[in-house]
């Protein structure tokens, strides 16, 4: 079952990979494959789900392939506001690796924890100092223990597409953002 669910994933990746490779404006070669992507997902998630199948398809047909990507976990909570933290890896092709912290509040009609395994795909990065800074996005949930979503969150020209796999129960929408940082802190503003 999770070579037939993988291969899904990789047959996804691939053909959705092709348009973007052909509206790329940077060189290929400071963006990540889908055979990269697909390897990194699957060492980090461990089993490929269908719904992380589909997440997947959608970021890359609507975005094309990031020039970076970050691996990582968080948690959150809310009771109509909540806050969000995270740590993880970003990856770069030309810049190497770098440790980074997240935290955010959030506001809105939401209840409930979660923790998450979390992939960020990052596109339009000039510069590994350039993701430094606060990301607006709206966010929904209505799961009870385990579930996969994906928001869409842009600073300047920076967008990044954080893909959720977590456990917990969390119902609602918010918004709010999370400020991506080199240290960590329990400040979510």
């Amino acid at each position: 079952m999770f070579s037939q669910i993988r291969t899904l994933f990789i047959a996804l990746f691939l053909s959705f990979a092709v348009t973007g490779l052909a509206t790329a404006q940077d060189t290929v070669s400071d963006r990540y494959t889908a055979n990269e992507l697909v390897q990194a997902g699957g060492q980090f998630f461990g089993k490929v789900s269908q719904g992380l199948a589909s997440v997947v398809e959608r970021a890359i047909s609507n975005y094309g392939l990031p020039n970076g990507y970050i691996l990582g976990q968080e948690g959150s909570g809310a009771f109509f506001g909540g806050v969000r933290y995270g740590d993880g890896e970003l990856y770069t092709k030309n810049a190497g690796n770098h440790i980074l912290y997240w935290q955010g509040p959030t506001l809105g009609f939401d209840i409930g924890a979660d923790g998450s395994q979390v992939m960020m795909l990052v596109y339009n990065l000039p510069s590994t100092d350039s993701i430094y800074g606060r990301y607006p996005g709206v966010d929904g949930s209505a799961y009870v223990v385990g579930g996969v979503g994906m928001t869409v969150m842009k600073y300047k020209d920076i967008y990044i597409v954080p893909i959720r796999s977590g456990v917990g129960a969390r119902l609602g929408i918010n918004v709010g953002y999370l400020k991506f940082t080199q240290n960590p802190t329990w400040n979510p503003f």
